[in-house]
């Protein structure tokens, strides 16, 4: 996660439509706004900013927020590396109808190798273009019956607040958005920049879950029945003391063959799978709590918090401290 995407971002689309939720797409623009601020800064730019961070509209008009805000807006549907899906209070019929040409532009979009992004309601597009079948999604609790019935291909996860697959990102809520968007400012603009932006905006945010699972949707993307259920084990039990023989064999496997069959479904070796699975909890813990390094190396599955902190910088570059005070450092 703290690999710098090889392909520059150049510009982030929210999309704005009558009856959005104003504040949902505001928040998406100050966070990808002062991360090209940031970005720029980190360039040598100045104050100019790296990447554009556009609102557009269907039809390149203003809209009507639920709240009866007027918004302007800053062209139409573009071509874009990371696009934004705010949530919206209007019937989803009503818009699907109103809007025609926002789902071949997604499907389009998504082709061409950008990053969709639903939040809450703004998932039913991404699962309406059809771009979310067979796949794991998430949105807001409200809207889990109605999303289970009109979309039964996709794969809802109603455990979870962030789901990854396939460069499609969805978020339950607004405090799961912000922390979809860190990870995609840490994807595009390195660590130092989601961190300023983290520390800025959420320093005091309390969540009641873990962030730290992003990055691994695309891992899941294989047929392997069994590996997937363990991968979805791991997930709820990586803080456990438990040997790799003992689940391979649990599942039916020798340990050679779970080694195999586990690294040409995921592409990743077991151990560090878990690793970078701890290592993800982890940064949300120093970044969103107070909690001693020796309690967080505990919390995530090591007893050695000398150990803990050896394979912290081995995945992150930075010692847990250098990664916290990061959070804490002026401007």
């Amino acid at each position: 996660m703290s690999t710098q995407h090889s392909v520059p971002l150049r510009r982030v689309s929210i999309l704005a439509i009558d009856g959005i939720f104003a504040s949902t797409l505001t928040q998406a623009k100050d966070f990808f706004h002062l991360a090209s601020l940031r970005y720029g800064k980190q360039l040598g730019q100045g104050l100019k900013p790296a990447f554009e961070t556009r609102l557009v509209s269907p039809d390149g008009q203003q809209v009507r927020s639920f709240s009866e805000v007027v918004l302007p807006v800053d062209g139409t549907l573009e071509n874009a590396d990371i696009i934004i899906l705010p949530a919206f209070v209007e019937n989803f019929d009503t818009l699907r109808a109103r809007y025609p040409q926002i789902l071949p532009w997604l499907r389009e979009q998504h082709a061409r190798g950008a990053v969709l992004c639903g939040e809450a309601s703004g998932v039913f597009w991404l699962a309406e273009a059809g771009l979310l079948d067979g796949k794991e999604a998430t949105t807001y609790w409200r809207f889990f019956n109605e999303f289970a019935e009109r979309f039964p291909n996709v794969l809802l996860n109603q455990e979870k607040h962030l789901t990854d697959a396939d460069n499609l990102y969805c978020a339950g809520g607004t405090i799961s958005a912000c922390d979809l968007y860190i990870y995609l400012i840490e994807r595009f603009c390195g660590a130092n920049v989601a961190q300023t932006v983290a520390r800025d905006i959420l320093y005091e945010v309390q969540r009641s879950y873990a962030p730290g699972r992003m990055g691994f949707g695309g891992q899941k993307l294989h047929q392997d029945v069994i590996i997937l259920q363990i991968q979805h084990w791991l997930e709820e039990h990586f803080a456990d003391k438990f040997r790799f023989e003992d689940v391979a064999r649990e599942h039916g496997m020798s340990i050679r063959n779970f080694m195999r069959r586990f690294q040409t479904a995921t592409g990743d070796k077991p151990l560090h799978y878990l690793q970078r699975l701890r290592i993800e909890t982890a940064k949300g813990l120093l970044s969103g709590s107070r909690k001693s390094i020796k309690t967080i190396s505990y919390e995530v599955g090591y007893d050695d918090a000398s150990f803990f902190a050896r394979l912290f910088r081995q995945h992150t570059d930075l010692s847990p401290n250098q990664y916290r005070q990061q959070f804490q450092q002026a401007a």
